[in-house]
């Protein structure tokens, strides 16, 4: 478990949405500072947070990313896209896309990420993914959030001896500007954080943070043609 009290955070994607309820819950609960990361971190107006740049696909800005923040040990990349490509009709280019956002560029950040960590005498990384994780109803999106599920939990079994644990967050339509068109309920993003830094503090593997998410966990088990009605029209 990691304490929040008195750490020192890195959020990507922490101009707005998620990301910017995550560094505000983080100095609310008492880190000591928090790198909130932007492709123009000119975007970052919370008045304590430390602007940083970051493009995470560029493994130059990611290792110059790293190397101002040597004194991390809570990682949490929330920063992820929205392509949408279709399997069968979109350009395989932009299915590439999804992947080099929503699995690789995590993947680089982590890699830069945890020999800091480990230096600075363990912590904990919290990866955020979706209810499209498990739903195969999103095209690229929602493969490249399954690949990423499968990521955190290969690096939570690789991390744990190294004095880092390993949280998958997981939610499904937060009220941000990525979701504002669609109508069905909305989770806040202040709540989301509340959970996420929750499951960082407890050392929960998984935080669930709505009803929807639950409910589709649950039911994972079952028959695909029980799971997606569709199969059954």
């Amino acid at each position: 478990m990691t304490s929040i009290e008195g750490s020192v955070a890195l959020v990507t994607g922490g101009s707005r949405g998620i990301g910017r309820a995550l560094v505000e819950a983080l100095y609310e609960r008492g880190a000591k500072k928090v790198y909130a990361t932007a492709r123009d971190p000119r975007t970052v107006t919370h008045p304590d947070a430390v602007p940083l740049a970051l493009e995470m696909n560029d493994p130059a800005s990611v290792a110059a990313a790293a190397e101002q923040a040597q004194d991390v040990n809570i990682l949490i990349n929330n920063a992820a896209g929205s392509v949408g490509a279709n399997f069968l009709d979109s350009p395989v280019d932009d299915i590439r896309r999804e992947f080099e956002t929503n699995f690789y560029g995590p993947l680089l950040v982590t890699r830069a990420f945890v020999p800091i960590i480990e230096r600075n005498g363990g912590g904990h990384i919290l990866n955020f993914h979706s209810v499209l994780s498990w739903v195969g109803i999103a095209g690229s999106y929602s493969a490249s959030k399954a690949a990423f599920w499968s990521q955190t939990n290969s690096l939570r079994l690789d991390l744990k001896p190294r004095g880092i644990d390993v949280t998958g967050l997981h939610v499904g339509y937060v009220d941000t500007d990525m979701a504002a068109h669609i109508t069905e309920p909305k989770i806040a993003p202040e709540s989301v954080a509340a959970q996420a830094l929750d499951g960082i503090a407890s050392g929960a593997w998984e935080v669930l943070a709505d009803d929807l998410t639950r409910q589709v966990k649950a039911g994972l088990s079952i028959d695909p043609a029980d799971f997606y009605a569709q199969l059954s029209a």
